[in-house]
């Protein structure tokens, strides 16, 4: 038996929506997508074995459906997982084993917003002349802001979530034009969780400002 034996069920068409097929790949992707999203508002550390799951299953649904940096995003996202699940559980410092949701830095924001922007442009490029994407620059955006929303995620920077907003916004168009409708309808549901997720983050932040302030007096 073959990977290829292995793989080719999980594209087989499961329903039809609005005229196109939906693949298992698509599914399971829209499922494990859901829940590791879930996880992370809850700061739950099971997201990273699930987001791992859902990269999996991205992985072959990208690249069926032309969306080459995205399909490549989620190997990076694997690394990105395995470096985030660590940080979770070690990256709390002395004494403490839980990393706490803190704010981004004025330094972080520069290197992320000029690593971002040549990211874009160097993706753009590259998907122009070497692939036969049809939507180089957005496939190119959304991937670079996908790169920063992770860094900030595995650091626990609340403005993680916005970066996340950013890009399913640009997501859920993206993939109803590549006929990934039930995808689509999960970025949509991505964005409901996100606006959680930042609410709660938000939260466990204030007490944490409250102390610095305290101590600052």
């Amino acid at each position: 038996m073959t990977l290829a034996d292995i793989l080719d069920p999980l594209q087989q068409p499961l329903v039809t929506a609005l005229g196109t097929p939906v693949s298992w790949t698509e599914v399971l992707g829209f499922g494990s997508g859901a829940l590791c999203v879930w996880l992370v508002a809850r700061q739950h550390l099971a997201n990273w074995p699930i987001g791992i799951a859902n990269n999996l299953f991205f992985i072959l649904l990208f690249t069926q459906s032309g969306l080459y940096a995205d399909a490549g995003l989620q190997i990076v996202f694997i690394s990105l997982a395995a470096y985030g699940w660590w940080t979770w559980t070690h990256g709390g410092g002395p004494g403490s084993s839980v990393l706490p949701v803190r704010s981004t830095t004025r330094a972080e924001w520069t290197w992320l917003l000029a690593a971002g922007a040549v990211g874009t442009l160097g993706l753009t490029l590259l998907l122009s002349r070497a692939t036969d994407s049809t939507v180089p620059f957005w496939d190119a955006l959304t991937t670079s802001l996908s790169l920063m929303a992770t860094y900030g995620q595995c650091r626990k920077r609340v403005e993680s979530w916005w970066l996340w907003i950013a890009a399913d916004l640009v997501y859920i168009p993206l993939y109803a034009y590549k006929e990934l409708y039930l995808t689509s309808l999960l970025y949509a549901g991505f964005l409901a969780l996100c606006l959680l997720g930042l609410r709660d983050w938000r939260r466990d932040l204030a007490p944490y400002r409250r102390g610095d302030r305290a101590v600052a007096a």
